[in-house]
């Protein structure tokens, strides 16, 4: 294996599964919960308008862009208030985001690879969103994760892959990274001194005029092979 690359950070969303059937789930599910315990919110505030009302929190607080669950949390009290509802159901309605957001379905590959990456290579999670290891059942593969919310800024701010690497004990360039945003995750990282690895799972082009990731995969099926065949990035297509 190359001695260079002694740990492996991932991404989660859209990396490890994808985020659009979680997003759908939360949006079903809160105007559900609404129409029950909230009417005049879920009249108020149908799917589509409490979609343009998220957008709308997240704009007026971008001191916060690194906390996700905060803005839905603020999102989910302006409707209530705006309503005439009691804003103290807001904690009912978030726990209601947060089952559906830790509801993920993997892609095929990512649980298998995952293990087989995790035998070789210590791993940790580094993401810009709230989605909870333990809660989806594999944080016991991770050594941490580490969140912008936690952090103070979201990728592709460098310190956050730096801090990462300060935790798994390893320099920059002795780590790689892996992600499916062309910026956030493959520009961020080489920013920052690692190793980058784009799975690309058909979301994103890659932009004109951006470095190439160090490595391209289309499934951590792939990733486990090529560390098992050694790791050299001159063979990677």
């Amino acid at each position: 294996m190359n001695p260079s690359i002694r740990a492996i950070t991932f991404d989660l969303d859209d990396t490890l599964w994808p985020f659009a059937p979680i997003g759908e789930r939360i949006e079903n599910a809160l105007h559900a919960w609404f129409v029950e315990h909230s009417p005049r919110t879920a009249e108020r505030f149908p799917i589509t308008e409490m979609r343009a009302l998220r957008e709308r929190v997240f704009a007026e607080f971008p001191e916060h862009a690194h906390d996700l669950g905060l803005l839905r949390r603020l999102t989910i009290e302006r409707a209530l208030r705006e309503s005439g509802d009691d804003p103290a159901l807001a904690s009912a309605a978030y726990a209601i985001f947060f089952r559906e957001r830790n509801r993920v379905e993997f892609y095929p590959d990512a649980q298998d690879g995952l293990r087989r990456i995790a035998a070789q290579l210590p791993i940790a999670a580094l993401t810009n969103g709230n989605a909870d290891l333990a809660v989806i059942g594999i944080a016991g593969l991770f050594r941490f994760q580490l969140g912008a919310r936690e952090y103070g800024a979201p990728k592709p701010d460098a310190g956050l892959f730096q801090e990462a690497c300060r935790r798994l004990g390893f320099a920059p360039e002795e780590v790689m990274h892996v992600g499916d945003h062309p910026h956030m995750d493959v520009a961020g990282a080489a920013h920052a001194g690692l190793r980058s690895c784009w799975i690309d799972r058909g979301d994103h082009a890659w932009p004109e005029g951006l470095a190439r990731a160090d490595l391209r995969v289309t499934t951590l099926t792939a990733l486990a092979d090529w560390l098992d065949a050694g790791a050299r990035f001159e063979d990677a297509a």
